[in-house]
């Protein structure tokens, strides 16, 4: 998480043009995603509605890096202004938030570990998983050529791409760093946390994806996508529906008023609004107005 893009006016814009590990990671690795969303937006028109082998195709490290960078903006947003600002207003997070006598939303890793898993479910053959070599939860724990690969990035902060023998699927794995107050101090204060000294800045773990081909065409791409966004769509519907077993006096009005000004949540299609926003992702939805395939 933390990228210095457009935000909702509540975050305040100190404090995310500060230049951090995290903000210069995803300036200089999203540039050559968006240089190619430029690109397939300006060919759209023509070459984009060409069909079998002369459709535009793109590498998958450069879509599975164009996913990673939403991701990066949701999660950021989420844990800031949904989480952080949340809090302020009486609204509750747990990491038993699935369980129908508990009264909460999801914290950001399980936030994160709905969508993959509503990813997983789906037709589209791509795979989400964020991991950690300090993990509260044994399931986010490195596999042995994740953590060879994690070590490495502890090294240098970049994100690695490689192709996993036992299965033959391309990875990219992106550093995943602890940008928010909340994600620190809920790892630092957790019962089960083999870590409690984490700061802001530090690298917490790193988001795993991975496809089975080494290029994607611009479909398929566009599907990877409306996979990753389902998912959002779908464990924010969850989210808002444990909202409604509050009392009155604690439920928040749901809308197009954030928490930071009072107790109010987005509605989906607010919070989604400025997802694109933060994500410059004006050149998605252009593309995806624009090709037929």
């Amino acid at each position: 998480m933390g990228l210095g893009f457009c935000q909702p006016e509540s975050i305040d814009s100190a404090e995310m043009s500060t230049v951090t590990p995290p903000t210069r990671f995803w300036t200089f690795t999203v540039l050559g995603g968006a240089c190619l969303l430029v690109y397939l937006f300006a060919t759209a028109p023509t070459e984009l509605a060409a069909e079998g082998p002369n459709q535009k195709s793109i590498s998958t490290k450069e879509a599975l890096t164009m996913l990673a960078w939403e991701n990066d903006v949701t999660r950021t947003l989420f844990t800031k202004e949904i989480v952080g600002k949340g809090k302020t207003q009486g609204l509750k997070f747990h990491e038993d938030w699935a369980d129908q006598d508990v009264i909460a939303g999801p914290l950001p890793a399980l936030f994160l570990r709905g969508v993959a898993l509503e990813i997983s479910t789906s037709t589209v053959p791509l795979n989400l998983f964020l991991g950690s070599d300090f993990p509260i939860e044994s399931s986010n724990r490195f596999n042995d050529l994740q953590m060879k690969e994690f070590k490495a990035m502890r090294e240098d902060l970049l994100p690695r791409h490689f192709i996993d023998p036992a299965t033959g699927e391309h990875v990219s794995m992106f550093p995943d760093f602890a940008s928010a107050g909340p994600c620190v101090s809920c790892h630092n204060e957790h019962e089960r946390s083999s870590k409690t000294d984490w700061a802001l800045g530090d690298l917490m773990g790193a988001t795993t994806w991975s496809y089975p081909s080494d290029s994607v065409t611009t479909d398929e791409f566009l599907a990877m996508l409306s996979e990753y966004r389902k998912g959002v769509e779908v464990v924010w519907g969850q989210y808002l529906g444990e909202l409604d077993a509050l009392q009155d006096e604690q439920r928040p009005t749901i809308g197009n008023t954030w928490p930071s000004e009072g107790l109010y949540i987005p509605s989906h299609e607010a919070l989604r609004d400025s997802i694109d926003k933060m994500s410059n992702s004006a050149l998605f939805t252009q593309m995806l107005n624009t090709a037929t395939f």
